[in-house]
């Protein structure tokens, strides 16, 4: 079965914080590294976040000393811990990763939305 499933968004004053989470399956998550992306209304969707499978994190500049990726691999289950949110952070969040199977090249998951506001 496969599957990306994304939770954990909501609505959140400026400055406040959201945990997200993704579970994945294993033909996705086992061995590969885990990538977060967001796609705000209008603009393209964007890498934010990547996790290596043995653990290295990189970031966008924009996200950089606010957001933290980190993965249980045994849950296979990776997550987005987010503070410090602007409204420019307003997007729907998914996860994917860079090393999934061909034949899921083109596969998503419903994704979770994020709203900074106050």
């Amino acid at each position: 079965q496969v599957r990306l499933v994304e939770s954990g968004g909501g609505l959140v004053q400026p400055g406040g914080s959201l945990k997200l989470s993704c579970a994945a399956s294993e033909s996705i998550f086992t061995g590969n590294a885990m990538d977060w992306y967001r796609q705000a209304p209008g603009k393209q969707r964007e890498l934010v976040a990547r996790i290596t499978r043995d653990g290295t994190t990189s970031y966008v500049d924009s996200v950089k000393g606010r957001f933290t990726i980190s993965r249980d691999n045994a849950k296979k289950t990776v997550y987005l811990q987010m503070s410090s949110l602007k409204p420019e952070d307003t997007a729907v969040y998914y996860c994917n990763s860079p090393h999934r199977p061909a034949w899921l090249s083109t596969y998503w998951g419903q994704g979770t939305q994020v709203n900074v506001s106050s």
